[in-house]
């Protein structure tokens, strides 16, 4: 703790780039006519993924615990299946053993959903508001569009779909990567992608990554064909991970089946398990419209535009000084 440790972390000329982004991307939304919605912050149902992990607090009357949203996209997926139509949020949201240079325990996601777009057309408004949010700052050339296994094989000089795992350990070692833990192959993968791949995309020209292996798919529906690939991207640009994105899965049976392998996963590594989210489940069971949603990290957008060299010059107060 320092004296002057009150002050905020941004500078008064960032937070005022930072309101105007955030009344651009208002009107961007306005004009399509998409909804802005509020969901509750806490929820008596927490995330199943085992990458991402709940903070989580008990309140006074009331049983068990209740878990602080790692995204809003369960309460979101309620109001579509009541009927809403296209919706959007500008949430806080908090992850548990997120923080560093590029991540915040609490941040702020922009999320939202399109009827009848599949991830292809929701690329599309993901770089046309990007766009528009940096105008004033930067322009961005057409965004490239490379599946997950060609970046992997571009980067990283693997095979996502047909290489050993012996193969990924492999060339992990030749990159530099030293991982003494015993990790799955999602877990090799991911590690070649984030630390050989995601630095290198985006840096010509924004990025996206699409029909990641049917093994990460999440919440995202299969594509015909094989190799078997999700309806999944994730947008970068000059490195940074930006966007997560689905051509949303709305068969409530096959989404429990995945809830439930995260479930095992998560106790198999020993991780702390929560109850699932039951009324999403109850949402899928009355329907899901078809749609496409995404996810996109605000603070990081910002933070491109201003040039920063940190995730806390985007944001007023980071965790360190909140």
């Amino acid at each position: 703790m320092t004296e002057d440790d009150w002050r905020p972390t941004a500078t008064l000329a960032a937070l005022r780039q930072r309101a105007a982004m955030l009344a651009r991307l208002r009107d961007f939304f306005a004009v399509r006519q998409v909804l802005e919605v509020e969901t509750p912050v806490l929820s008596a149902g927490a995330v199943s993924d085992p990458q991402i992990e709940s903070l989580a607090t008990h309140i006074a009357g009331l049983p068990g615990r209740f878990f602080m949203g790692t995204s809003p996209e369960y309460p979101m997926k309620r109001l579509l299946a009541s009927g809403s139509g296209d919706i959007y949020q500008v949430a806080k949201v908090f992850r548990d053993a997120e923080r560093g240079r590029w991540h915040n325990p609490e941040f702020t996601l922009v999320e939202w959903y399109r009827l009848g777009f599949d991830d292809a057309a929701l690329m599309s408004e993901v770089e046309a508001l990007v766009a528009a949010l940096l105008a004033p700052h930067r322009s961005l050339a057409a965004a490239e569009r490379l599946t997950y296994a060609d970046a992997l094989r571009r980067h990283a000089g693997v095979d996502a779909h047909t290489d050993s795992d012996a193969a990924l350990a492999r060339a992990a070692a030749d990159h530099g990567i030293v991982c003494q833990a015993e990790l799955d192959r999602d877990a090799r993968l991911d590690l070649l992608m984030g630390l050989v791949a995601g630095p290198q995309l985006g840096v010509d020209r924004p990025c996206f990554i699409c029909d990641y292996p049917a093994s990460q798919a999440s919440l995202a529906r299969l594509k015909p064909g094989l190799p078997q690939v999700a309806a999944r991207f994730e947008f970068y640009i000059d490195g940074i991970e930006l966007a997560n994105g689905f051509h949303e899965l709305a068969n409530a049976a096959e989404q429990r089946e995945r809830f439930t392998q995260d479930l095992a996963i998560r106790a198999e590594r020993g991780q702390p398990t929560a109850p699932l989210d039951r009324r999403l489940l109850a949402a899928l069971d009355a329907g899901l419209p078809d749609c496409a949603g995404v996810a996109l990290g605000f603070d990081r957008l910002v933070a491109i535009a201003l040039g920063a060299a940190r995730l806390s010059e985007a944001m007023a107060f980071s965790i360190d000084n909140a």
